[in-house]
């Protein structure tokens, strides 16, 4: 098995690098593999796996499979829920929605999936998870206080507590499908408020987007919705690569 703290720390030492999110719920495995194919042929640097709802530990480990078998890429789940684990993956995003209003979302849904985590021997990743307006399905199901864009100071507060408590990451989050992604000043100014890797992701599907984000600070950018969407390579080249900054 992949180090993939290690991978993602070498990844990210040299520049933004970009995530592909896909969602077993709304493709065949093979499809997903041919999925992330596509997006390490664009030039992606890691393929995150979730969704809000309809994930099982079946369509999950299938999903890893192909995606390991047709692209080579680092798999990471991004879990939605406590009930949804499997070993295929090469590691998991152990997250709180530290701005949810239901305590099974900061720390109860993990109490209880952490033995079996750990029975099961996948690497974790502690992460820091900020819902951002508008929030869309996760800030519905995860009961988020969603932070407002004008609210930069909460989001910093935010950041730093997650920093302070060990976790490893922080995630941005304006939701699968969103209208408008998370505001570059938030960004920035989250970025220059802690020294651990910044995630961001939610509505960004331009180079113009994806280059915003980069620009503003993010380590790593996501795309989802975009990536399951876009059947021209080119389009997504260009949305990896002002992601990532690179030709």
């Amino acid at each position: 098995m992949m180090d993939v703290k290690q991978y993602l720390l070498d990844k990210i030492g040299k520049g933004t690098i970009h995530m592909a999110l896909l969602d077993p719920d709304k493709q065949s495995p093979e499809e997903a593999g041919k999925l992330a194919a596509l997006a390490k042929e664009a030039g992606t640097d890691a393929i995150m796996i979730g969704g809000s709802t309809g994930v099982t530990s079946e369509n999950l480990g299938a999903t890893a499979r192909a995606i390991r078998e047709m692209s080579g890429l680092p798999s990471i789940h991004f879990p939605g829920g406590p009930n949804e684990l499997s070993p295929e993956v090469d590691a998991l995003f152990f997250m709180s929605l530290v701005n949810s209003s239901d305590p099974a979302w900061i720390f109860g849904a993990q109490a209880y999936a952490a033995p079996y985590i750990k029975k099961l021997g996948i690497e974790t990743l502690s992460m820091g998870y900020l819902l951002i307006e508008p929030g869309m399905k996760v800030g519905e199901v995860g009961k988020a206080n969603l932070i407002k864009h004008s609210e930069i100071d909460k989001a910093i507060g935010y950041a730093i507590a997650c920093e302070m408590y060990g976790m490893e990451y922080v995630y941005l989050e304006a939701g699968s499908g969103a209208n408008i992604p998370v505001p570059a000043n938030m960004i920035t100014a989250v970025k220059n408020a802690i020294s651990i890797p910044l995630i961001v992701g939610g509505g960004i599907r331009t180079p113009e987007a994806a280059e915003a984000a980069r620009k503003a600070g993010a380590d790593a950018i996501v795309t989802g919705t975009f990536i399951e969407e876009c059947s021209d390579l080119n389009h997504l080249k260009a949305v990896v690569e002002a992601s990532r900054g690179k030709k």
